[in-house]
């Protein structure tokens, strides 16, 4: 039976805008939304809360117009609605600001705010008319200063912003999804975003804020939904009043089992990794961290907390501005992946179809990448070696189907992992940074995925890895390194940290001293 959501009092705002009532959205192999409630009022800031694979993101789609629900009413300004895309979605005056914002970096200010429903006469778009309209949109944001014909690019994130603002704006929305708006955002320029929120809501816009950052939802929530697993287990409540604990609580209670291996009883080996002061401008500074032969090492942070750019550093593919990493005692030059490769390095990507694969080869193909030279002699390429290898490693993996000259954009998400992961197996690797390594993976092929872990770490191989989700960095990890606002805030065996813990340090700062102050209050 599932568990109900907890309600609070109505609030006092103005009417009810958007309301969704049992929404079902379902793919392949996960139920992403499993009944969500939902409520929005003119003028009000209504936050929305959850852990990373809580459906938040399902959930901004469904009303953006990106997908559509599979049971469950979405009702609009009083009227049930079912969007058809999201350009129909904007045109009834709903607006979304993704995290990543969709703007077209060579475009002008003015061109990207009237993208799509640019003014016209006779055929012809009235550039000027539509610059002389972003001035008067980027003005009501209070910000008169940014030139309407300047290029996108050359904009800084908080303007990149504003722009996405006033195109909203320009369709008139009634509605604002902002996904994770201080993200990329310094400390000052946080302030400047929440004036421009109570300026919008003055004018009986609603917000939708979905955010990680307690902080930043007392400071501009009015009420507070909170999801988990893709239920809604808390809803209407009082942004500014309910304590730490409940949200918290009310993010962490789950109804999805995570099957882990055992952790080992054998201390890890010698040491292969040591990273000092490791920092770049603006991402990250001060990292200590060290990784030893057979050990899983876990970083748990918010996006934006400067985990995966620290990944990316150690192996070389962003050059470190401060600091040393050493492996196996000899250094290592910043940004250098060829070197981190020699040395024993290899990494699976967050965007492994983009940034990891080649989706049109064969398996065996993306296999023998890195180490292509010994499989050629004379100039000719041994393919009967290649496949050869590339099926032992497939067996130690159990991929699915074996047949390594399949296309490897024909593998499941899971097996598309195993195949970045098999790569590296062949190339002797002795250290293995894993970012995300089970996203976009099934709950089912996750268990399969750990266990590769924990073999691999079994037979000595150190691993370095990176997860959204904190259960699975505390099932998986012998040491946690916790990380926000580019800072390692944390140090501990798994064993002695809980959920609750470390969605504290990344989200709130001190639980103990939030709980001190509410009592206080």
């Amino acid at each position: 039976m599932s568990e109900q959501p907890v309600a609070a009092a109505e609030a006092g705002a103005g009417e009810v805008v958007l309301r969704l009532s049992g929404v079902v959205k379902t793919f392949p192999g996960v139920r992403a939304l499993d009944g969500v409630e939902l409520e929005v009022r003119a003028g009000e800031v209504h936050c929305l809360l959850g852990q990373n694979g809580a459906g938040k993101s399902t959930l901004i789609k469904v009303l953006a117009g990106v997908h559509r629900p599979d049971e469950g009413d979405v009702q609009w300004l009083g009227e049930q609605v079912a969007f058809s895309g999201p350009q129909a979605a904007m045109k009834a005056g709903i607006a979304t600001i993704y995290q990543e914002l969709d703007l077209v970096d060579y475009l002008s200010v003015a061109e990207n705010i009237y993208l799509g429903h640019e003014p016209r006469s006779l055929g012809f778009v009235h550039r000027g008319q539509a610059a002389r309209q972003a001035r008067e949109l980027l003005g009501r944001l209070g910000h008169g200063e940014i030139p309407a014909h300047r290029l996108v690019k050359s904009l800084p994130a908080a303007g990149k912003q504003i722009v996405s603002m006033a195109r909203a704006l320009s369709h008139s929305a009634k509605l604002i999804i902002m996904d994770e708006p201080s993200a990329v955002l310094a400390h000052d320029e946080v302030g400047n975003l929440f004036r421009i929120i109570r300026e919008l809501t003055a004018q009986g816009i609603a917000v939708v804020y979905i955010s990680h950052r307690l902080e930043e939802i007392r400071e501009i929530g009015d009420r507070v939904t909170v999801l988990k697993d893709g239920r809604t287990s808390a809803v209407n409540l009082p942004a500014r009043t309910t304590p730490t604990r409940d949200l918290v609580s009310r993010m962490t209670g789950r109804s999805i089992e995570y099957v882990f291996p055992p952790r080992p009883d054998t201390e890890p080996g010698e040491k292969l990794l040591e990273v000092r002061g490791l920092g770049r401008s603006g991402e990250f500074t001060g990292v200590d961290l060290d990784v030893h032969s057979g050990e899983i090492v876990g970083i748990a942070g918010l996006v934006g907390s400067g985990r995966s750019e620290l990944l990316e550093t150690v192996f070389g593919a962003r050059q470190a501005e401060a600091g040393t990493v050493v492996m196996d005692g000899r250094g290592l030059p910043p940004g250098n992946v060829a070197a981190a490769v020699r040395a024993g390095l290899g990494m699976a990507p967050e965007e492994r179809k983009s940034q990891a694969l080649l989706l049109g080869q064969p398996i065996y193909r993306n296999m023998t990448l890195t180490n292509f030279s010994s499989y050629a002699t004379a100039g000719f390429t041994d393919t009967g070696k290649e496949q050869a290898e590339a099926m032992r490693v497939a067996n130690q993996l159990e991929l699915r189907p074996r047949d390594v000259r399949r296309a490897v954009r024909t593998l499941s998400g899971g097996n598309q992992q195993k195949v970045v992961v098999g790569r590296w197996l062949l190339g002797g690797t002795r250290l293995l940074l894993l970012d995300e390594p089970t996203r976009g993976v099934d709950v089912g092929a996750r268990a399969e995925l750990y266990q590769v872990i924990r073999d691999l770490a079994a037979n000595g191989v150190g691993v370095l890895l990176v997860s959204s989700e904190v259960p699975e960095v505390l099932g998986l990890s012998d040491r946690v390194l916790v990380m926000r606002e580019g800072r390692v805030v944390r140090t501990a065996p798994a064993t002695e940290l809980s959920e609750e813990d470390v969605l504290d340090l990344v989200m709130a700062g001190s639980l103990t001293a939030a709980t001190t102050e509410e009592v206080a209050a």
